[in-house]
Order: C-alpha cells, then structure tokens, then sequence
C-alpha cells in the first residue's frame, strides 16, 4: 500500500516536495524500485522519475531532467520527489508506484500494480 503525499498550490517557477510512503516493512520496501508518474484530465498517465532499490541510481523523463530529484530512505519505507522550476505544465495529479523490474530506465506501469490515490499539485500565481 502506498501513499502519495505533500502536493498543493505553488506558484510557477516555485519548488515542492512530495512524499510516497508505504506500509509494511522496510526490508520489503527496499526490494522495489520506486516510479513516479503522473496524469492531467487531458492527458494519460505519464513517467516521471524512477529510483533503483538502494537509491543509487535514478532516471527522470526528460521533461523533469535538471527539476527534480528523486530520493528514498528505505527504513523510513518513504520515497520523495524534489521539483523545482515548476510551471503550469506540471500541474497533475501524481502518483507512485513500486515493482520489481530492477531497470530504472523502465517508464511503463507495471500492470500488476494498484495506483494510490495520488497528490495533486497545481501551479498558479
């Protein structure tokens, strides 16, 4: 089970950070890779960032590279994406997800895996 947490209002070229955090035990947390994902009304739900097992490596989508970072501490079982620069474009719901296909550069949603209710973020002055 996991949970999305942390989004809201901010104003363009503003920064947030959101939280991913799961239940169960940080040993099995830390098992998974972490993605985040994201999806508007218009759009379909779109890859964002993905951190490997033991955060050592990590692959954003192009749109995110050099705003974000993606980071995780296992025995706090949380994961959480730093976005700067942020603009109205950026504006979704966001989701992440956790599976067992160790490529980090992998951006399709394992279909096996439940979606959270996600965070929301939205940019507006």
């Amino acid at each position: 089970q996991l949970v999305e947490s942390g989004g809201g209002l901010v104003r363009p070229a503003g920064s947030l950070k959101i939280s991913c955090s799961a239940s169960g035990s940080g040993r099995l947390f830390g098992d998974y890779v972490s993605r985040w994902f994201r999806q508007t009304p218009e759009k379909e739900r779109t890859f964002v960032a993905a951190i490997s097992r033991n955060g050592a490596r990590t692959y954003y989508s192009d749109f995110m590279k050099g705003r974000a970072d993606i980071s995780r501490r296992n025995i706090e079982i949380t994961v959480w994406l730093q976005m700067y620069s942020l603009q109205a474009e950026d504006r979704a719901v966001y989701y992440c997800l956790a599976d067992l296909r160790s490529d980090v550069a992998i951006i399709d949603a394992d279909p096996s895996r439940y979606w959270g209710q996600g965070t929301e973020i939205t940019v507006s002055s």
